[in-house]
């Protein structure tokens, strides 16, 4: 039997769902209100992480999450605004906690630096730093790693283009992993500065030979210092940090 007031009843039922859905279709048709394809990108999302070292502050102006050169995610700190770059690799024993110190003195110095959270992947992290400092605005580079990073950043040196303006070792053995910095080094022209301590006995031994073979560095400078402080720890002497900052300074403005 025909009820007005049914009827009225089903027609509001059926308009509140034509209103609920038509923006919906809308979306998946790609309507952009002017009949082309809808072009949003979706939003990022920011990762903020302090590592367990880093203010609130911090984390949320640097704490940045970037690709390497695999395709892989890498982790790490970004903080500065100069126009050299400066990028730092950590021991295999740390995490980018090992050099936030010296970052933010770096800062205060001028450079921009990045921080890096290794991954694993080592060789491609750090060119893939290179290039972000780059694409934010370095006009010089230089790379600088200990221990396992030393390593990291001698064989990444012979990847990198432009090629860096210069290259900091500390510690750093000849291989580890799959990385050969001893392979690399005999074709690198920039200037390395190589640094280990005369009681860190492997490690001054493998420092030694390695810049015996950069012949081709515009400068070799090797540092035999005394002790047996192992890569980023040397730093904490202020003689050998000020050899490193002098260097800088020298090639990185």
């Amino acid at each position: 039997m025909y009820s007005p007031g049914r009827t009225r009843t089903l027609r509001a039922i059926a308009a509140t769902a034509l209103a609920t859905a038509l923006p919906l279709l809308l979306t998946a048709c790609g309507d952009d209100g002017g009949g082309g394809k809808a072009t949003a990108e979706p939003s990022p999302t920011a990762t903020v992480k302090t590592f367990d070292c880093l203010t609130e502050a911090q984390a949320k102006a640097g704490s940045i999450n970037f690709k390497d050169t695999d395709g892989n995610a890498v982790d790490g700190y970004l903080a500065g605004t100069g126009t050299t770059g400066i990028v730092l690799a950590h021991q295999s024993d740390g995490n980018v906690c090992q050099w936030v110190p010296k970052a933010l003195e770096l800062v205060k110095s001028g450079y921009r630096v990045l921080a890096i959270d290794s991954n694993g992947t080592e060789v491609p992290e750090v060119v893939a730093g290179a290039q972000l400092l780059r694409s934010k605005g370095a006009k010089k580079l230089v790379l600088m790693g200990a221990s396992k990073g030393g390593t990291s950043v001698l064989t990444a040196a012979a990847k990198v283009q432009p090629p860096a303006d210069a290259v900091v070792s500390l510690s750093a053995p000849e291989q580890y992993g799959q990385m050969d910095a001893a392979a690399a080094v005999p074709g690198l022209t920039a200037p390395i500065l190589y640094m280990a301590a005369d009681g860190d006995t492997a490690f001054a031994e493998s420092t030694k030979a390695l810049s015996k073979s950069s012949a081709k560095a515009k400068e070799n400078a090797l540092y035999i210092v005394t002790g047996a402080h192992h890569g980023v720890s040397m730093l904490d002497d202020a003689e050998n940090w000020a050899k490193v900052t002098a260097f800088l300074k020298k090639y990185g403005g």
